[in-house]
């Protein structure tokens, strides 16, 4: 799949924006994995007082997300596409430092993460597929924004790391709700810590 002609549009809009466009897109591509982070961290805190079975959705999201990365990543060892700050002819400058050789452009690690992060969200509280799937998608845009990836790059990335992490999640779901109710029946206090107490009885 030959998407330069796209990048090539998409970089030269992006040096088309106002400088501070740019740099919310700069920071974006990073700090957006950062808020899906703390996303993960304040639903297993909540979860804490709620069922195993919601317990082990919020455990799991960032399992699933790791799942999502590693296939990503696994892939991209197996296709050495050089990146497109590099490899596409006439392409503008691109708005980040190009990564160096052999750190290869497909599929988008970045954007496999943030595809399988708001996969997994959304299966642990559904109405968070309202935010968390536009936050995946602007991450993606915003790797060929800052002009590191091709659109194929991303589009990969995404559905590679959303539909690993699905996987996982439905695979993964009710032996992790046994092992919850199994820990929280134990009493071990540090055990029960990360699980919490449960539903108040």
């Amino acid at each position: 799949m030959d998407t330069s002609a796209l990048y090539r549009d998409v970089i030269e809009f992006a040096h088309d924006t106002p400088g501070w466009f740019q740099t919310l897109a700069e920071v974006w591509t990073e700090a957006g994995l950062l808020l899906f982070g703390g996303m993960f961290v304040f639903l297993w805190w909540r979860a804490r007082r709620l069922d195993d079975g919601a317990l082990a959705l919020a455990v799991l999201a960032p399992l699933a997300t790791a799942v999502g990365y590693v296939a990503s990543e696994s892939l991209k060892s197996v296709v050495d596409e050089d990146r497109p700050c590099r490899a596409v002819a006439g392409a503008l400058a691109p708005l980040v430092e190009c990564p160096p050789v052999g750190d290869w452009s497909f599929p988008s690690n970045h954007s496999a993460i943030a595809g399988a992060a708001a996969i997994a969200l959304a299966m642990t509280v559904g109405r968070l597929a309202l935010l968390t799937v536009p936050m995946a998608l602007l991450m993606a845009f915003s790797r060929v924004f800052v002009g590191v990836h091709y659109p194929h790059d991303v589009a990969m990335g995404l559905i590679l790391g959303g539909s690993m992490a699905a996987l996982a999640m439905v695979a993964l779901t009710g032996p992790t709700s046994r092992i919850v109710r199994s820990v929280r029946a134990g009493g071990a206090a540090g055990a029960v810590w990360f699980t919490g107490p449960g539903p108040a009885r």
